[in-house]
């Protein structure tokens, strides 16, 4: 049995790895898509429902916290313009009924089907890109005429191909494809708070 490396090469290894993920071009790329969808969607009232499982469902909830309290920020004429968000993932006696009485394939189609309006936006959040939840709830967007986002990662999977804009970390790690998922909302959070004040 070989030997766990002492502490500080790890970390040093895991953050270079880290630091990779993030400093490349598709980063860039796929963020100024995404604030745009966003910009977007909030001057036009629509509605942004994000999704996901386990650790990206906690990433999806993330977003709404931070997008619908932060985003709008103060203006020097008083609060900014919000965002009108939910995550699907947050409702957990309808997700149980869902998956219950329908099947947990249709977790957040079935809310997304009842909720959402042409012009809103999905933004479906999967480490491997191929969760059948996600997948599903995807396809009933475009079928509903919403933009679709993409966060995904080893390779993208088959949601990489389904989405509009998709922003996929290149690296086969969960954890690093989760750090990446959660810079971005971060990134996104902070910029359109900062453009909103300055544009007032």
């Amino acid at each position: 049995m070989s030997e766990l490396p002492t502490v500080a090469p790890y970390v040093q290894k895991y953050v270079r790895e880290a630091h990779a993920a993030l400093d490349a071009p598709y980063f860039v790329e796929a963020v100024e898509k995404i604030a745009a969808i966003f910009l977007r969607a909030r001057s036009a009232d629509r509605t942004i429902y994000f999704f996901g499982n386990g650790g990206s469902a906690s990433t999806a909830s993330h977003f709404v916290t931070d997008i619908a309290k932060v985003a709008g920020g103060t203006t020097p004429h008083g609060p900014g313009k919000r965002f009108r968000c939910v995550a699907l993932n947050d409702n957990v006696p309808g997700l149980t009924a869902w998956a219950n009485d329908v099947g947990y394939a249709d977790v957040f189609s079935g809310p997304l089907r009842a909720l959402a309006e042409k012009g809103d936006v999905a933004v479906a959040i999967s480490g491997s890109g191929n969760s059948p939840n996600v997948l599903e709830a995807v396809r009933v967007a475009r079928s509903m005429g919403l933009t679709t986002i993409g966060l995904t990662g080893m390779g993208g999977g088959k949601l990489k191909e389904m989405v509009d804009v998709a922003l996929v970390v290149p690296s086969d790690s969960m954890q690093h494809t989760e750090d990446t998922h959660l810079v971005t909302l971060h990134v996104l959070t902070a910029y359109l708070r900062d453009e909103q004040a300055v544009r007032d």
